[in-house]
C-alpha cells in the first residue's frame, strides 16, 4: 500500500530555494544581533551626575532623564528625608548604585534598562547604621584585570562582584573590568554562564589576569536511577531525564501524557479522548503478545502496579526514563519494557512556603465528519431501492422536506469546562523538612455526560533523627469518579459515537410527545442502532477508585562509608463498578443492571547496603546490594439482575430485578522474592563500569522454572577527561558508552502452570447441581520466564561549551520464549494454555539535541528528538500465524503475528477495482477461482517508520513562550469506522458525504469508481479498502506566560507569581480521514494501530495562575 506524504500546505511558494549556506548565515547573523543587543548598553551606558544636596528622589530622575534606565520596585522603602551629594562623571551605573546606597537597608539588581530596587535589613546589619551623608565615600582600592577561559578568549560579560556586598561590574567585549573596592580585605567574586564561579582573595593587587574553568553544571547533576542515583557525568547507561517543570507546563490528568514528544523512544498510545482513560506506553517497541508491554512505574523508590494516573503533574521533581537493560536490569521480571522513575517535590529547611497553582478552560471537538443530511439520506436510500428493484422508501414531497435534518454529531458534543486547582505547603527546619499538597482535577467529556473527577493528597515528611539516621515518609491519598459512556470498539449504533454516525438524519432527537425517537423507523434500518443521546444520558457507566500509596523508608550511616536503606510501602485500591441500562434499551422493556467491586492490595519490602570508597582520588567505589520483597493480591466480586420494572433506582437495589445473575468472585494472590546487587567503578572520572545481577523467584511459574536471573554490564569512556582533549575549544563533553543486560516479563495470570478448578452448574433429575470441574485453561507446569537481552551503544558530546548538547544511541533487544495464550484441540478438555513460544527482535536508533540558542534578556532553549524502531518477529512454533482480536461482525481480525514481519500487521484481501455490476473485486490470491480467507496477505504496518519531538522554550525578560511539537511517520491506521460509515449500504445506515457523486451507477459503470453500487447486496469484506496513513504532525501544546516579580505586589506577601494561557493540541496535520490519527482503541499490544469509533481528542484553551507566597 502507497503511504502518503504530509505537506503543509504552500510551503514551496513561501520559500524559494536559498542555499544551506546561505540559511546558516542568516541564522547565525541573527543569534548574534539579539546577543549584542542584549548585552551592549549595560557594558557601555555611562553616568554623569553634579548634584549637590538633593533627595534621593531626585537622584533617581536625574538618571532617568539622562540614560534609558528605569527604576523599579516599592518606593515606600526608600528614605525620601535623605538627602545627598553625587559628582560623577562618565561613570558605570552599578558603581553608581554601590556608594549611592552604601551602608543603607536598600539593594539593587540590573536587569538589562531596568533597575529593581529592594529592601534588605541585613545589609544594614551587615554595613552598620546608614549615615546622613552629603557625598560619596572614597574607595580604598581599585582593582582592574581581564577575565579569560583556559585558552586566553576573553570572557565578554562576566561578573565581578566583591564579597559580601552588592557591589560589581561586568566584564566588556575584551573581558576587561575595573572595580573599586571598599572592604579592608577585599575578595572578588567572578562568574560567568557555563563556567565555575571562582572567589579571589585581593591582597592588595591591583592589576590581574583572572582564568575560568568550564563548569560541568549540566554534566554534575543528580540522576536517579534503579535503588540510587548517580551524576549524569557518571552515568553509563541510556537513561531520559526530564524536569518537572516540563510536565506541568502541560495541562493533563496523567503525567505519562506529557513524555510525548519529550523524550527519544518513547512512543506514548492513547486508547481514548475520554476524560480519564487509559494509555499505552512503548519504549523501544514492544517486547510481549499476551502481556501489556507498558513499563514499571517507580514512584519515590516504591514500585507501583498500573500507571502514574494518581500522580498530580505539579508534584513531579523529576522523570527518569531507563531504557537500556544496563539500566533497568536491576528491576529483573519487571524491566523488559523499561522503567520510568517518578520522584516528587520534598521539603526545604527554611521558612514555609505556599504556592498555589490553577487553571480554568474549555475543550472542544478537533473536527467532525461531514455525514449525509437528511435531504441526501433519503435520496441515497430510494437509489438503494431502485437497485434492489423495489419501491422507493420516500417520496419526492418527503425529500424535499427533509432539507438537513438532524446532525446528531451536534447533539453529542458539547464545549466541555476542565479546571484544575493545586495547593503546596513546604518548608522545615533544620531537623525536619515537609511538602504537602492537595490537588482537585475535573474535566468534562466533549460527549454529554461524560466526565471524569480526581481529588489527591500528598504529604512527604523528612526527619533526622541524628547526625546519621534519618525517616522518611511518603503518602498520596486520592480519589477518582468517571463518568463513562458507550464508545470504544463499539459497532453500528452500539455506541454513543457509532449511533451519532449512522443514524438517520431524517429523526429527530425527541418524538413529539418529549419521548426519545425510534432511529430504526424503516424497513431498511438495522435494529441494533439505538438513540445515541438517550444512550449517553439514561445508560449508567460510572466507576469509583480510592488509593492509597504509602512508603517508609529509614536510611543511615553504619559507618563513614556504609548506608543502610530500608523501607517498607502499601499501595492499595478498591474500585466499584455500576451500570444501569433503563428499560427503553431491552428487548424486554425492564432495566437491567449490575455492581462489581474489585480490592487490590500490593505490599513491597525493600532493604539495601551501599559501600561507597573514594580511594587515593582516582578510584570511585560503590557497591549496592540487596534483598526485596513483593506480595500481591486481588478480590473481586460482581452481582447482576434483569427485569427491573421501574428505573428510578437504577442499580441501587439490585435485589429489585426479577431475574437475578449468578453472583461472581475471585481472589488471587502472587508474590516476588529478589536478590539484587550493582557494583559502580570510576577511575580518575574517565573510565566508568558498571555491573549488576538480580534474581527473581516467582510464583506465577512452575517448581523447575521459578527463578530467573538478570545480570548487565556496562561501559563508558570520558574522552573528553582525556589530555588530548581538555584544552578543545569545540567539544566540552565527549562520552563513550556500551551496555548489555537481561531483564524479564511475568506478564501471565497465577495459576496458570497448575489446574485450575472451576464452579460449574448442573441440570440432573430436575435439579441444579453445584459441583467442580477443570477450568478451560490447559496447566503448564513447564511456563517460565519471557527474557529480553538487549546491546546498546551510546555517545554523549556537548559542543561550544556545551552549549550544544548532542546524545546518540544505537540498541538492539531480543526477546525470547515469549509468553502466549493458544489454542488447544478440544478433545483435551480444554480450550487454550498458556505456553512459551517464538522469539522477536527490536532495533532502532535514537537521536536528541539540546541547545541553548540565545541567552540574554531574550532567550531561546531548543530540544529535538528522532527515534526510529525496527521490530521483527523471528520465530513461531511451526510458523504458525496468532491473530488479534476479532472486530465485531463487520470485519474479522485483521492484526496478524507472523514469522519475519512486524508484531500486529494488518492482514487482508486487496480490492482489485469492481465487477460489471458493480460490485467489489478482490485479488485471488490463490487463483483458485474462489475469494475467501486463503486469498488474504499483508496490506499494511501500524509500526512507525520513526517518531519525532521538538521542544522549544523561550523568553523575553518576563514573558515566556513553549511551544511543543510531536509526530510519527510511516504508521498506517486501520479505520474500522469506515467499515459502517462508507459501507452501509446493506444495512440503510447513514454515510460520510464522500460518497456522493463516487459510487458505481449503471449509468455510468466506472470499474474504477471509489465506491461500489448501493445496494443491500453490497457487503464489504476485511481488504486495503480500510488501511490509512496514520502519519502525523502535531502542535502538542503552545504556552504563553507572563511572570509578575514580588515588587509587583507591593503590600501582599507575594514572592512571584505567572499568569498563562495554555493551548493543547492546537493543530494536527495529517492524511487520516476520521477523528483524530493518534487513537489506538485496542491498546499498545498485538492489535494496536486500530481506530474503532474511539472516542475523539480534543483541543483545549485554558487560562490559569501560579502564584508563590
Amino acid at each position: 500500500m502507497n503511504k502518503k506524504n504530509i505537506r503543509l500546505g504552500m510551503q514551496h511558494a513561501l520559500y524559494p530555494n536559498i542555499s544551506l549556506k546561505m540559511k546558516l548565515t542568516t541564522l547565525f547573523l541573527i543569534i548574534a544581533l539579539f546577543r549584542v543587543q542584549a548585552n551592549t548598553y549595560s557594558q557601555v551606558a555611562k553616568i554623569t551626575l553634579d548634584l549637590d544636596s538633593v533627595g534621593l528622589m531626585t537622584v533617581f530622575e536625574e538618571i532617568e532623564a539622562g540614560s534609558e534606565y528605569k527604576f523599579l520596585g516599592n518606593q515606600d522603602v526608600i528614605d525620601r528625608d535623605r538627602v545627598v551629594s553625587v559628582h560623577v562623571k562618565k561613570e558605570r551605573i552599578h558603581k553608581v548604585l554601590t556608594d549611592l546606597f552604601s551602608g543603607t537597608n536598600i539593594s539593587f539588581r540590573i536587569l538589562d534598562r531596568q533597575i529593581i530596587l529592594k529592601n534588605e535589613p541585613n545589609l544594614q546589619t551587615q554595613f552598620g547604621p546608614m549615615p546622613k551623608i552629603d557625598k560619596i565615600a572614597k574607595p580604598q582600592l581599585t582593582v582592574s584585570g581581564t577575565i579569560v577561559d583556559n585558552n586566553g578568549t576573553p570572557l565578554s560579560g562576566a561578573n565581578v562582584v566583591e564579597k559580601g556586598t552588592v557591589n560589581g561590574v561586568t566584564a566588556d567585549f575584551d573581558g576587561q573590568f575595573e572595580i573599586e573596592l571598599s572592604s579592608a580585605n577585599p575578595e572578588l567574586v567572578v562568574s560567568y554562564l557555563g563556567f565555575a564561579t571562582k572567589e579571589i582573595l585581593v591582597n592588595g593587587q591591583t592589576n590581574m589576569t583572572i582564568t575560568l574553568q568550564e563548569s560541568a553544571a549540566g554534566l554534575e547533576e543528580v540522576v536517579v536511577v534503579g535503588y540510587g542515583q548517580v551524576r549524569k557525568s557518571d552515568l553509563t547507561g541510556s537513561v531520559a531525564s526530564i524536569k518537572g517543570e516540563a510536565v506541568s507546563l502541560q495541562a493533563v490528568g496523567n503525567p505519562v501524557q506529557a513524555l510525548s514528544g519529550v523524550a527519544t523512544g518513547v512512543q506514548i498510545l492513547q486508547n481514548s479522548g475520554q476524560p480519564g482513560s487509559g494509555l499505552s506506553v512503548l519504549i523501544r517497541g514492544g517486547n510481549s503478545l499476551l502481556g501489556g508491554n507498558n513499563p514499571l512505574y517507580v514512584v519515590d523508590g516504591f514500585p507501583i502496579i498500573g500507571d502514574l494516573s494518581s500522580i498530580n503533574p505539579n508534584d513531579i521533581l523529576s522523570i527518569e526514563i531507563l531504557k537500556d537493560a544496563s539500566s533497568t536490569a536491576i528491576y529483573g521480571a519487571r524491566g523488559a519494557n523499561g522503567v520510568v522513575i517518578v520522584s516528587t517535590k520534598k521539603g526545604k529547611e527554611g521558612k514555609t512556603s505556599i504556592e498555589y497553582n490553577g487553571y480554568t478552560g474549555f475543550q472542544k471537538v478537533n473536527n467532525t465528519i461531514d455525514m449525509l443530511n437528511a435531504k441526501e439520506f433519503a435520496t441515497l436510500a430510494n437509489v438503494r431501492a431502485s437497485n434492489d428493484n423495489i419501491a422507493p422508501y420516500f417520496t419526492n414531497a418527503e425529500i424535499a422536506s427533509f432539507e438537513n435534518g438532524t446532525n446528531w454529531q451536534d447533539e453529542i458534543f458539547q464545549n466541555a469546562v476542565i479546571q484544575n486547582h493545586s495547593i503546596t505547603v513546604s518548608g522545615g527546619n533544620d531537623k525536619t523538612v515537609f511538602n504537602v499538597s492537595g490537588n482537585y482535577f475535573n474535566q468534562e467529556g466533549i460527549i454529554i455526560n461524560s466526565g471524569y473527577e480526581y481529588l489527591q493528597l500528598r504529604s512527604s515528611l523528612e526527619h533526622k533523627i541524628n547526625s546519621k539516621w534519618k525517616v522518611s515518609f511518603n503518602n498520596i491519598l486520592s480519589r477518582k469518579k468517571n463518568n463513562n459512556i458507550f464508545s470504544n470498539n463499539t459497532e453500528r449504533g452500539a455506541g454513543v459515537l457509532s449511533g451519532a454516525l449512522i443514524s438517520p438524519p431524517t429523526v429527530s432527537v425527541f418524538n413529539s410527545d418529549g419521548e426519545y425517537s425510534n432511529v430504526r423507523p424503516y424497513a431498511f434500518s438495522p435494529d441494533i442502532v439505538e438513540n445515541p443521546v438517550a444512550m449517553a444520558l439514561e445508560r449508567k457507566q460510572l466507576s469509583r477508585e480510592n488509593a492509597l500509596l504509602l512508603n517508609i523508608i529509614a536510611e543511615g550511616k553504619i559507618t563513614k562509608d556504609l548506608v543502610l536503606y530500608s523501607s517498607i510501602g502499601v499501595q492499595y485500591e478498591n474500585t466499584r463498578g455500576d451500570n444501569y441500562s433503563p428499560s427503553i434499551f431491552q428487548p424486554s422493556a425492564t432495566g437491567s443492571a449490575s455492581i462489581s467491586y474489585r480490592e487490590f492490595t500490593d505490599i513491597v519490602n525493600e532493604n539495601l547496603l551501599t559501600y561507597s570508597k573514594e580511594i587515593n582520588n582516582d578510584h570511585d567505589l560503590k557497591v549496592m546490594g540487596g534483598i526485596t520483597s513483593q506480595k500481591t493480591s486481588n478480590q473481586s466480586l460482581s452481582a447482576s439482575s434483569t427485569g427491573f420494572l421501574s428505573d428510578i433506582l437504577e442499580n441501587n437495589s439490585i435485589q429489585a430485578g426479577s431475574s437475578p445473575g449468578t453472583p461472581i468472585s475471585a481472589s488471587s494472590e502472587y508474590s516476588i522474592l529478589s536478590g539484587l546487587g550493582r557494583l559502580n567503578y570510576g577511575y580518575k572520572g574517565k573510565y566508568l563500569l558498571t555491573t549488576s545481577i538480580r534474581a527473581d523467584g516467582s510464583s506465577v511459574f512452575g517448581k523447575a522454572n521459578k527463578w530467573g536471573y538478570f545480570p548487565s554490564a556496562a561501559l563508558a569512556w570520558r574522552v573528553s577527561e582525556e589530555n588530548f582533549l581538555k584544552e578543545n575549544d569545540l567539544i566540552g563533553n565527549l562520552k563513550l558508552r556500551a551496555s548489555w543486560g537481561k531483564t524479564g516479563n511475568t506478564a501471565v495470570s497465577p495459576y496458570q502452570s497448575l489446574s485450575i478448578l472451576s464452579s460449574s452448574q448442573t441440570v440432573f433429575d430436575d435439579n441444579i447441581n453445584i459441583g467442580y470441574a477443570p477450568g478451560s485453561s490447559m496447566p503448564n507446569p513447564n511456563l517460565k520466564w519471557e527474557t529480553t537481552a538487549q546491546t546498546d551503544f551510546g555517545v554523549d558530546f556537548g559542543l561550544f561549551r556545551n552549549r550544544f548538547q548532542v546524545t546518540f544511541d544505537y540498541y538492539y533487544k531480543k526477546t525470547e520464549d515469549l509468553l502466549a495464550s493458544i489454542p488447544v484441540i478440544l478433545s483435551s478438555g480444554y480450550t487454550s494454555q498458556t505456553t512459551n513460544l517464538g522469539s522477536m527482535e527490536n532495533r532502532g536508533f535514537e537521536v536528541s539535541l539540546d541547545s541553548r540558542v540565545l541567552e540574554g534578556d531574550f532567550s531561546w532553549d531548543l530540544g529535538v528528538n528522532f527515534s526510529s524502531n525496527r521490530n521483527k518477529v523471528l520465530s513461531l512454533p511451526e510458523g504458525g500465524d496468532i491473530f488479534g482480536v476479532g472486530l465485531g461482525n463487520a470485519l474479522p481480525a485483521m492484526s496478524l503475528v507472523r514469522e519475519g514481519h512486524p508484531v500486529g500487521v494488518f492482514y487482508g484481501l486487496v480490492e482489485d477495482g469492481l465487477t460489471d455490476d458493480g460490485l467489489i473485486n478482490y485479488v485471488d490470491t490463490d487463483v483458485n477461482g474462489t475469494i475467501n480467507s486463503l486469498d488474504r496477505q499483508i496490506i499494511g504496518d501500524p509500526n512507525p517508520d520513526f517518531i519525532f519531538g521538538i521542544n522549544s522554550n523561550m523568553s523575553y525578560k518576563n514573558f515566556g513562550l513553549t511551544v511543543l511539537v510531536s509526530g510519527s511517520q510511516g504508521n498506517d491506521i486501520l479505520n474500522y469506522n469506515l467499515s459502517n460509515v462508507a459501507d452501509g449500504f446493506s444495512f440503510g445506515i447513514n454515510q460520510i458525504r464522500d460518497v456522493l457523486g463516487n459510487y458505481w451507477t449503471a449509468e455510468n459503470p466506472d470499474p474504477n469508481a471509489k465506491y461500489p453500487k448501493i445496494s443491500s447486496n453490497t457487503r464489504y469484506q476485511g481488504s486495503d479498502r480500510f488501511i490509512e496513513d496514520g502519519s502525523y504532525v502535531q502542535i502538542k501544546n503552545v504556552r504563553l506566560s507572563y511572570t509578575l516579580k514580588g515588587d509587583t505586589f507591593k503590600s501582599l506577601p507575594i514572592h512571584n507569581s505567572q499568569i498563562f494561557v495554555n493551548i493543547q493540541n492546537l493543530a494536527t496535520f495529517t492524511n487520516y480521514s476520521f477523528y483524530s490519527p493518534t487513537l489506538n482503541t485496542h491498546g499498545g499490544g498485538i492489535s494496536k494501530g486500530i481506530d474503532q469509533f474511539g472516542y475523539p481528542d480534543t483541543r483545549t484553551f485554558m487560562l490559569g495562575v501560579r502564584i508563590n507566597l
